[in-house]
């Protein structure tokens, strides 16, 4: 005897099966990431990790590791001992909102630290300021995380 599955249980345990796995903000989803060691650690002492583990969204255009190596040597040991200067290049970082990259347009967008942060998007590339997206979309519970090639410093873009 064959036994069916009702097409309702079997529809749901699909979309179950292929729904994102989250469980995790953005802070915990870049901590959990090999990419941004040092950009995590620097919201964490800075305490803007705090903000970001809150319901948001937020979009966090997060330099790389590798981003934040091709700084001029000793630029971001000199950015970690100033808490302040750190915090707000931290927040030109973050946008409120959630912004994927399907829905990315250009043009300036307003930022955690109230400063805009210049958009653009051309054929599916995106850039924020001087920084290119390298990953984009990667989803958390409570926004979006865009890994970018360079740090952006406010006001300097």
């Amino acid at each position: 005897m064959k036994h069916s599955i009702p097409a309702f249980i079997l529809t749901a345990a699909l979309s179950i099966g292929s729904a994102p796995a989250f469980g995790f903000d953005v802070v915990d989803t870049m901590s959990r990431s090999t990419s941004f060691k040092t950009f995590s650690a620097a919201l964490r002492s800075s305490g803007l990790a705090d903000t970001l583990k809150n319901p948001g969204p937020f979009t966090v255009f997060a330099p790389s590791d590798q981003a934040i190596a091709k700084l001029p040597k000793g630029t971001w040991e000199t950015l970690t001992k100033d808490k302040a200067r750190l915090t707000d290049i931290l927040a030109h970082h973050v946008v409120p909102g959630k912004i994927v990259s399907a829905e990315a347009k250009p043009g300036e967008i307003p930022t955690l630290d109230g400063k805009p942060l210049r958009l653009e998007s051309d054929n599916g590339m995106i850039s924020v300021g001087d920084a290119k997206v390298t990953q984009s979309d990667i989803l958390a519970d409570n926004g979006v995380i865009h890994e970018i090639d360079t740090l952006v410093l406010p006001g300097e873009e």
